[in-house]
């Protein structure tokens, strides 16, 4: 019988493989903040209905508090370097650098509440800094090496994203999926909110609304219930099994950006992207 947690990281996997081949679209239309302040207040209102009756007890423990807050802060930072890379670069690049989010929540797993990382893992980990290195480097033409665009980024992602997996992990265990999704997505609102109206862009939003509200809503669905459900799974198993088994979304991302946005990659890209994947799967299955 598959476990539940298996499951769950299933159904993040697919969610955030559309979600973030629809968020590329979205930020080269709307921008960064504005797309962090249409899915987090979509969240709020996804979400408020479940936590009515849990937020002030979970608030007034300043454990929990402290660990919401910090929640909210790293995925905030991930979230503006993850849009910024997706708006910079091929998405069929950036999304298998995004596997790198594998070790990093590993590390902190291991280093924090000692999940213990195997010699295969290792080797694994290895298998994809070697991936990484061979996706994201356009060629070496003249023993000149050129990046490809949105890759620095993509690497920053990759460290904010895994400590906002493990954060999430710890988190929703310490209070609950529900409590921290709707706490991260209140904050990462108001942020984006005061970002927008500081920056006299607050007044787009009913143009957006008017003429995108199809692609606002799909996005945001798709990326509150992604991130439900990755919380979900870690009650049931792991944070690096979860992680490594959802991180899969990559290769449903990168060939959605293939067949879709017509880009292209040199073969050592594809040997670098497949090596990612492969890696990101396994490690899932032997962590």
């Amino acid at each position: 019988m598959i476990s539940i947690g298996v499951l769950f990281s299933f159904f993040a996997l697919v969610l955030w493989g559309v979600g973030d081949f629809l968020i590329q679209r979205s930020v080269r239309k709307f921008g960064d903040w504005m797309m962090i302040f249409y899915i987090d207040l979509v969240g709020v209102i996804m979400f408020t209905p479940f936590v009515i009756h849990t937020i002030v007890p979970t608030l007034l423990n300043p454990t929990n508090l402290l660990v919401l807050i910090i929640a909210s802060i790293v995925l905030l930072i991930a979230s503006v370097v993850d849009f910024e890379s997706l708006k910079e670069g091929k998405i069929s690049v950036v999304e298998p650098i995004f596997a790198f989010e594998v070790p990093v929540t590993a590390v902190l797993s291991y280093f924090v509440i000692k999940e213990a990382i195997s010699l295969n893992e290792i080797m694994l980990i290895v298998l994809l800094i070697v991936g990484i290195a061979l996706v994201s480097t356009k060629s070496w033409r003249h023993l000149k090496i050129r990046m490809e665009k949105g890759v620095f980024l993509a690497i920053l992602t990759t460290i904010a994203m895994g400590a906002s997996n493990f954060i999430f992990g710890f988190g929703g265990r310490q209070t609950d999926p529900w409590i921290i999704n709707w706490f991260t997505s209140v904050f990462l609102a108001l942020a984006a909110f005061i970002y927008l109206v500081a920056n006299r862009q607050f007044g787009m939003i009913r143009n957006d609304w008017r003429n995108n509200k199809s692609l606002i809503m799909q996005v945001s669905i798709y990326d509150n219930l992604a991130w439900l459900f990755f919380t979900y799974s870690f009650l049931y198993i792991p944070i690096t099994i979860s992680t490594g088994i959802s991180e899969s979304y990559v290769a449903l991302a990168a060939f959605l950006g293939l067949i879709f946005n017509k880009e292209k990659l040199g073969y050592h890209q594809w040997v670098g992207m497949i090596a990612c994947i492969i890696a990101a799967v396994a490690l899932a299955f032997l962590a």
